[in-house]
């Protein structure tokens, strides 16, 4: 069951790209994952810090230290098309890709007592 949900369209980054921050914070707790996204050199680490923040946010009445990242997606958004002269008069089509993140956030299933 997913407690909160936050989604970030047309983030101009390469999925491919922000794919590599996201499948590190897959499965750890927001608290873990926004430590680690400061200490990491990557450019998607700030976009996806506010978003975790923005999800916790959304989830009322639960501490953020009782979620964790249950499902983060990063799927392809649009696509711009540049072009690039090249020699005898062609040109080269460049392709700017945006990524589409959605993230949601769940309760942490409490530790059941040892028998």
């Amino acid at each position: 069951m997913t407690d909160s949900t936050a989604k970030l369209k047309n983030y101009r980054q390469a999925p491919r790209k922000v794919r590599l921050v996201a499948d590190m914070l897959r499965g750890k707790s927001v608290d873990r994952a926004l430590a680690q996204l400061a200490l990491l050199p990557k450019r998607a680490s700030e976009p996806l810090s506010k978003l975790i923040r923005a999800a916790a946010a959304n989830a009322k009445d639960i501490p953020q230290k009782d979620l964790y990242i249950s499902t983060i997606e990063v799927n392809g958004g649009v696509v711009f098309k540049r072009h690039m002269p090249r020699a005898r008069g062609r040109a080269s089509e460049i392709l700017k890709r945006t990524s589409h993140i959605t993230l949601a956030l769940s309760k942490k299933a409490p530790k059941a007592a040892p028998k």
